[in-house]
């Protein structure tokens, strides 16, 4: 997500329209999750747009989309087709695509994920989210689809979201959000050259930073073996989703000075009782 309606006011300060609003954003983060694609492909028109709107070294990340995903990868070709003609426009600023496999996904289908995973081109980086917790019992199950992701060089998916379950409901939104989001444990691997971890906290700062300590680490460690991991952050209302990003720059940098990342032009998060 590059826009929200509340950021030319609590952190995009110089961004008049939200036409170009990405263009704003791409100034502050390499990258962004792309839900877009996964519900209707955008057109060709709409993909230029987006490129002129962004630096050389920006990032697009492209979810595949639910039809070809959420059928147990029994899809239709020209689906996949029209979405990879449109990834391909796009491929000089493309980071990977998310291949986001409901809990109905299991180890049984696997057969049907090498299938898919072959007849990608070579010019396409692959994330691949499972939910199945088949695939995170440590057994032969998550064994195969560690080993299958390691055979197309494609990476795994780290889905954490135990800062988001910490503590007690503080919000409906909190609630609502608990109820929507999986709750599978967080086995952490690097299958591929562009590992990705999607990090969803909550709305208190303390459960967030114990939970991103961790990889605080883990990203520095990757980053030293030459790798690049992408990290995505979501908050229960992800108009606050900067400030988690910032908050995990901050104590990174505080670690690794000598490999610092790029600070957002952000100051503290505003007080929720002024946004209304």
């Amino acid at each position: 997500m590059w826009q929200h309606a509340s950021w030319p006011n609590t952190w995009l300060i110089d961004c008049k329209s939200s036409k170009n609003q990405l263009e704003h954003y791409a100034k502050e983060l390499n990258s962004i999750e792309g839900n877009t694609s996964f519900y209707a492909l955008p057109s060709d028109e709409t993909l230029e747009k987006w490129q002129a709107m962004v630096p050389a070294h920006f990032a697009f990340t492209c979810k595949i989309h639910k039809d070809i995903s959420h059928n147990k990868l029994q899809f239709n070709e020209e689906l996949l087709a029209t979405q990879l003609r449109g990834l391909e426009k796009i491929k000089a600023n493309l980071g990977q695509a998310i291949l986001q496999l409901p809990a109905q996904f299991s180890p049984t289908d696997l057969p049907a994920l090498d299938r898919f995973l072959r007849i990608l081109p070579s010019w396409l980086d692959i994330a691949v989210e499972v939910r199945h917790l088949a695939f995170f019992e440590k057994g032969d199950a998550e064994i195969a689809f560690n080993q299958l992701l390691i055979e197309h060089s494609a990476n795994r998916v780290v889905m954490d979201t135990r800062a988001l379950f910490t503590g007690p409901d503080t919000s409906a939104m909190v609630t609502e959000v608990r109820g929507k989001k999986p709750r599978v444990p967080v086995n952490v691997i690097a299958t591929g050259n562009k590992p990705m971890v999607r990090f969803v906290g909550n709305d208190n700062d303390e459960d967030n930073l114990a939970c991103l300590r961790p990889w605080i680490k883990k990203i520095h460690a990757w980053r030293c073996e030459g790798k690049q991991p992408f990290m995505f952050f979501h908050r229960p209302d992800n108009k606050d989703a900067p400030w988690l990003a910032q908050q995990f720059i901050n104590a990174y940098n505080v670690s690794y000075p000598e490999a610092a990342l790029p600070e957002l032009s952000i100051g503290s998060e505003p007080d929720q009782g002024a946004l209304f």
